[in-house]
């Protein structure tokens, strides 16, 4: 079969690793790809933005599946293009892709099928005063505000004090994002901890992926502002069998029906932002609509079967006929190392150095996520440059691997955290 992964980061480095292990696999195909991903697929200068010509170039090659990585291509509607010249594809149409393309469409959703989530109201840019005095009904900071639409992972602001607040409110739908804060999402702060989950989705079946658990702050002990993510750890041990189980009955289950019902019908990984207490259990934070970067590193790297035929299913129909993925018990973890100036302006062009000896390191695999060839040269070109992904006995093991790999990467304007998977090793995992 031949396979076309739309992307250039660490998420499609890691589906296309784990698809060339296939024996299904004859030729995978990425577009655009990245340097890391050359080394295991036939690169096409395409971007993935650029739905005609993704259009064009699967007219031409008719791949027998294409996998989306990123969510701007679902919400731009690639999938429907690909389906409308019978094509297959793992990802929703632009319908279903509201789900992450719009938090006030994904909010209003989840209130009408009664899928737990935090109280909210949605604002428009004529409403800046009522949506400061909305903040009047909450008993106390922080607030939490999200741009309605894609904002690359930055659109969501904890706000600790009022006028933080206020002044947060007046940026957005001010057009901090663009058309992304035309409109907003004001909603409670939800105490608990936070999780990923990930479902298999074929618009009449989902069953369980994996679970993960990512640290979207940039600086260590979850400080500073929201990122893509700097790291990432599977299994998540607040995702127990008994935790996945209710995610699936109380949220994705009723999703799934929901959006079919709506004439939505969802194809490919559903990917649940939660927040798990012990008073109200699971609740959603956020959808998204694609794999998770970095979580996918960590769930790719755990699978123990050929995903080939689930994916397949998921864009095909069929899911409920296929037998569920298997996983090894061992954990997981990706230490994500962005380049100096990340979450804003990051420092491009760096060169570097020490690929080979990190990637030797026993259990240790390296995704590249923001990098370019130059010559003889890997140069950094983004803000999360690489993946340093690691398996072990125990996680403890896993991060050390991640650690020892990243210290013998030799990049002078890199930087990770430094505590990725600190929640379940402090759990003595």
């Amino acid at each position: 079969m031949k396979i076309l992964i739309v992307g250039s980061g660490g998420r499609e480095h890691a589906l296309a690793w784990r698809l060339k292990q296939s024996p299904r696999v004859t030729q995978i195909m990425a577009a655009p790809g990245n340097p890391g991903i050359a080394e295991l697929a036939d690169c096409v200068p395409v971007a993935a933005d650029n739905i005609e010509g993704l259009v064009d170039l699967a007219r031409l090659e008719r791949p027998n599946l294409v996998i989306v990585g990123p969510e701007v291509a679902l919400v731009h509607g690639l999938a429907d293009r690909l389906r409308e010249i019978d094509i297959p594809v793992f990802g929703p149409s632009a319908r279903a892709a509201m789900l992450e393309g719009s938090k006030g469409f994904s909010k209003d959703f989840m209130a009408r099928y009664n899928i737990p989530t935090a109280r909210y109201r949605r604002f428009n840019s004529e409403q800046a005063t009522e949506a400061k005095a909305y903040l009047e009904t909450f008993d106390s900071p922080p607030y939490v505000l999200k741009a309605d639409g894609l904002a690359a992972g930055k659109g969501v602001v904890i706000a600790e004090t009022r006028a933080e607040a206020e002044a947060e409110i007046d940026a957005m739908l001010g057009g901090k994002f663009g058309n992304a804060s035309s409109s907003m999402v004001i909603e409670e702060f939800m105490h608990g901890e936070e999780a990923s989950f990930f479902a298999l989705c074929d618009g009449e079946t989902a069953v369980p992926l994996a679970g993960a658990q990512d640290h979207k702050r940039v600086g260590d002990g979850d400080t500073g502002p929201n990122t893509g993510g700097m790291g990432a750890y599977s299994p998540a041990p607040i995702l127990d069998e008994v935790m996945q189980q209710r995610v699936m009955d109380e949220i994705v289950t009723p999703t799934i029906a929901g959006m079919k019902k709506d004439g939505r019908p969802y194809r490919g990984v559903l990917f649940v932002g939660l927040m798990i207490d012990d008073r109200h259990g699971p609740r959603v934070i956020e959808y998204n609509v694609r794999f998770g970067d970095p979580e996918c590193q960590v769930i790719m790297t755990r699978l123990k079967e050929d995903p080939l035929p689930q994916l397949l299913a998921c864009a095909t129909g069929g899911l409920a006929g296929c037998k569920r993925l298997e996983r090894f018990s061992d954990p997981a973890v990706t230490v994500v190392m962005a380049s100096a100036g990340y979450p804003g302006e990051p420092k491009k062009g760096g060169v570097i150095r020490g690929l080979d000896k990190a990637d030797d390191v026993e259990g240790v695999t390296i995704f590249h996520a923001g990098t370019a060839r130059t010559g003889d040269d890997i140069i950094a070109n983004g803000g999360r440059v690489l993946n340093v992904t690691a398996t072990g006995k125990t996680l403890k093991e896993a991060v050390g691997r991640a650690y020892r790999a990243v210290d013998l990467i030799d990049w002078t304007d890199g930087f990770c955290r430094r505590d990725i998977g600190w929640r379940a090793l402090a759990r003595d995992v």
